[in-house]
Protein backbone atom coordinates (compact mmCIF):
# COMPACT_ATOMS: atom_id res chain seq x y z
CA UNK A 1 0.00 0.00 0.00
CA UNK A 2 1.09 3.42 -1.08
CA UNK A 3 0.49 6.74 -1.24
CA UNK A 4 1.18 8.76 -4.83
CA UNK A 5 1.22 12.65 -4.50
CA UNK A 6 0.45 15.28 -7.38
CA UNK A 7 0.37 18.96 -7.77
CA UNK A 8 -1.80 19.98 -10.10
CA UNK A 9 -2.57 23.71 -11.70
CA UNK A 10 -6.55 22.70 -11.22
CA UNK A 11 -8.78 20.12 -10.52
CA UNK A 12 -7.70 16.81 -12.28
CA UNK A 13 -9.62 14.48 -13.82
CA UNK A 14 -9.04 10.44 -13.82
CA UNK A 15 -7.41 9.78 -17.21
CA UNK A 16 -6.81 13.34 -18.56
CA UNK A 17 -4.99 14.49 -15.59
CA UNK A 18 -1.19 15.17 -17.15
CA UNK A 19 -2.54 18.27 -18.78
CA UNK A 20 -2.35 19.83 -15.36
CA UNK A 21 0.18 18.04 -13.14
CA UNK A 22 2.94 20.45 -12.11
CA UNK A 23 4.63 18.36 -9.64
CA UNK A 24 4.81 14.54 -8.77
CA UNK A 25 5.94 12.72 -5.57
CA UNK A 26 5.96 8.72 -5.99
CA UNK A 27 9.21 7.59 -4.06
CA UNK A 28 7.55 7.93 -0.50
CA UNK A 29 4.36 6.14 -0.87
CA UNK A 30 4.69 3.01 1.66
CA UNK A 31 6.09 5.85 4.13
CA UNK A 32 3.58 8.51 3.93
CA UNK A 33 0.75 5.76 4.12
CA UNK A 34 2.32 4.42 7.01
CA UNK A 35 2.41 7.77 8.63
CA UNK A 36 -1.14 9.04 7.86
CA UNK A 37 -2.34 5.98 9.08
CA UNK A 38 -1.80 7.10 12.30
CA UNK A 39 -4.23 9.29 12.47
CA UNK A 40 -7.44 8.67 13.49
CA UNK A 41 -10.14 9.41 10.58
CA UNK A 42 -12.86 10.43 12.78
CA UNK A 43 -10.70 13.62 14.50
CA UNK A 44 -11.36 17.10 13.93
CA UNK A 45 -7.91 17.55 11.27
CA UNK A 46 -8.42 17.11 7.09
CA UNK A 47 -5.60 15.20 7.00
CA UNK A 48 -7.17 12.06 8.32
CA UNK A 49 -9.99 12.39 5.72
CA UNK A 50 -6.88 10.81 3.20
CA UNK A 51 -7.64 7.21 1.68
CA UNK A 52 -5.11 5.00 1.50
CA UNK A 53 -6.76 2.81 -0.89
CA UNK A 54 -8.36 5.74 -3.01
CA UNK A 55 -7.99 8.80 -4.31
CA UNK A 56 -8.36 11.85 -2.11
CA UNK A 57 -8.03 15.95 -3.21
CA UNK A 58 -7.17 18.67 -1.46
CA UNK A 59 -7.44 22.65 -3.03
CA UNK A 60 -5.02 25.37 -2.38
CA UNK A 61 -7.04 26.41 0.99
CA UNK A 62 -7.14 23.15 2.13
CA UNK A 63 -3.68 22.75 1.83
CA UNK A 64 -3.09 25.90 3.69
CA UNK A 65 -4.87 23.95 6.68
CA UNK A 66 -3.48 20.88 6.33
CA UNK A 67 0.30 21.99 6.66
CA UNK A 68 0.02 23.21 10.34
CA UNK A 69 -1.34 19.06 10.44
CA UNK A 70 1.88 18.19 8.46
CA UNK A 71 4.07 20.24 10.64
CA UNK A 72 2.61 18.53 13.94
CA UNK A 73 2.69 15.03 12.53
CA UNK A 74 6.77 15.56 11.11
CA UNK A 75 7.70 16.62 14.66
CA UNK A 76 5.92 13.89 16.19
CA UNK A 77 7.90 11.64 13.87
CA UNK A 78 10.67 9.11 14.92
CA UNK A 79 10.89 7.06 11.78
CA UNK A 80 13.36 8.75 9.47
CA UNK A 81 11.71 7.20 6.42
CA UNK A 82 8.07 8.26 7.28
CA UNK A 83 9.64 11.96 8.33
CA UNK A 84 11.25 11.95 4.62
CA UNK A 85 7.40 11.46 3.51
CA UNK A 86 5.96 14.10 5.19
CA UNK A 87 8.76 16.88 4.91
CA UNK A 88 7.94 16.26 0.89
CA UNK A 89 4.36 16.42 1.25
CA UNK A 90 4.99 19.35 3.53
CA UNK A 91 6.59 21.08 0.22
CA UNK A 92 3.94 19.81 -2.21
CA UNK A 93 1.09 21.63 0.46
CA UNK A 94 3.44 24.70 0.36
CA UNK A 95 3.31 24.75 -2.98
CA UNK A 96 -0.33 24.23 -3.83
CA UNK A 97 -1.35 27.00 -0.92
CA UNK A 98 0.75 29.43 -2.70
CA UNK A 99 -0.71 28.27 -6.11
CA UNK A 100 -4.17 29.55 -6.52
CA UNK A 101 -7.06 27.14 -8.01
CA UNK A 102 -4.52 24.57 -7.58
CA UNK A 103 -4.77 20.74 -6.13
CA UNK A 104 -3.38 18.24 -4.33
CA UNK A 105 -4.08 14.74 -5.28
CA UNK A 106 -3.06 12.32 -3.28
CA UNK A 107 -3.33 9.00 -5.06
CA UNK A 108 -3.91 5.50 -3.20
CA UNK A 109 -3.51 2.52 -4.13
Amino acid sequence: MGIELELHSGRPERGASRGTLLRGSYQHGEALASALSELDRHGSGKLGWVDPYGDTLFNDQEAQVVRREVAALTQRCADERQKAALLDLAELLEACAATPGSYLWFVGD
